[in-house]
């Protein structure tokens, strides 16, 4: 497609959750909107998550509030695209007292604010995928979404371009942003504001503003689970190994004396950045992981004896029959160890927008609302 002589609003350079997600708020403000994308098709963390919409556990505060947004434009959004929601909310099932005790305290605070704390008897019945032999208690939680994100974000791109008009640029590379020109391998793009959601890419765009936030990439392992004879699951599921891992828990005092339990009794799982969230498909099938590696340039390799972490985890939780993986898969995202996102500002017209924990998913549909008002804004008082 060739967009010589055409005029945006907005470019948005980058066609993952994120890019989308600016797009969306674009268009929703009536901008003429382009998406410059360097691939034929997103293939990055957006397609390669648990497509898991996760509100609860987020940090306490500006996090825990973009996550609840976004929670509700996914649910507007699938909607009117004709995405599904292969299920909704989350069972947090854990197996020590002192797991307990964390969503005891989780419960308390605002963020558990329509959540249910269930007795093991209570849980069975409620969610009948989830082992209750060794089980403590579950924390119920009516917030969390789940869609298909290999499928979910093709069709939330399909209808942006569809219905609201937003021109897609695939196999293009943005070579360089000066507002209204942007210079791109298939020519120039011109647009009066830029918004730059590179993903992991540290160097296209912007690398001297990048390395000063020290960014590394964290790779994670991924499955697909199968059984013959799977029960159905009616929430995401997840356990005390998360509590140490997502903020709104382990920020709580309470998770201290869980994660010095955890450390003696699992070591090697927070070694390896293990923890469960398990989803389903349409197909019965689930979705599981994960971990969490570090590195500038992760490798590509998956190390059997990470997978086998992770399903002892899931071993201990689920009531899943003869568990088989039909799939394997390793995904990366930028990371930073001091904050969960970042807004860079190159200008007055063009933003640097990226997720640097691991929460495009869940939080990107608020950012992007926070930046396009303030671009817009910034370019009306211009």
């Amino acid at each position: 497609m060739s967009v010589s002589g055409d005029e945006f609003d907005l470019a948005v350079i980058g066609g993952g959750i994120c890019g989308l997600a600016h797009a969306l708020a674009g268009v929703r403000r009536g901008l003429r909107v382009v998406v410059i994308e360097r691939d034929a098709r997103a293939n990055g963390a957006s397609i390669r998550n648990f497509g898991f919409v996760t509100v609860t556990g987020q940090q306490r505060g500006r996090c825990w509030q973009r996550a609840m947004r976004s929670r509700q434009v996914w649910a507007e959004v699938a909607a009117a695209a004709g995405i599904r929601i292969e299920h909704a909310g989350l069972a947090v099932a854990v197996r020590r007292p002192e797991a307990a005790a964390v969503l005891e305290a989780f419960r308390t605070t605002e963020m558990g604010e329509g959540c249910e704390l269930l007795s093991p008897l209570e849980a069975g019945r409620r969610f009948p995928m989830l082992r209750t032999d060794h089980l403590q208690a579950v924390l119920a939680s009516p917030h969390d979404l789940r869609v298909e994100s290999r499928i979910a974000v093709p069709a939330l791109a399909k209808w942006l371009a569809e219905v609201h008009g937003v021109t897609f640029l695939y196999q293009t590379l943005a070579r360089e942003v000066a507002p209204p020109d942007i210079d791109t391998t298939r020519g120039p793009v011109r647009a009066r504001l830029c918004v730059v959601c590179p993903g992991d890419d540290f160097l296209s765009l912007y690398p001297e503003r990048i390395s000063a936030y020290d960014l590394v990439r964290c790779k994670l392992h991924m499955l697909r689970v199968a059984s013959a004879s799977a029960p159905r699951f009616n929430a995401a599921v997840m356990s005390d190994l998360g509590l140490v891992r997502y903020l709104g828990y382990a920020e709580l005092p309470e998770a201290a004396a869980l994660k010095q339990r955890l450390e003696s009794e699992q070591g090697e799982h927070l070694a390896n950045g293990v923890h469960l969230i398990a989803v389903q498909s349409e197909d019965g099938s689930l979705v599981v992981g994960d971990s969490h590696h570090y590195d500038a340039t992760p490798d590509p390799f998956g190390p059997e004896a990470v997978d086998k972490l992770i399903m002892d985890e899931f071993r201990q939780v689920l009531a899943w029959p003869t568990p088989v993986i039909r799939e394997r898969w390793i995904g990366t995202y930028s990371s930073a160890s001091d904050r969960l996102m970042l807004i860079d500002r190159p200008s007055q017209t063009v933003r640097l927008v990226m997720i640097t924990s691991g929460t495009g998913a869940s939080t990107s549909f608020a950012i992007a609302e926070e930046v396009i008002d303030e671009l817009t804004s910034g370019s009306r008082a211009a």
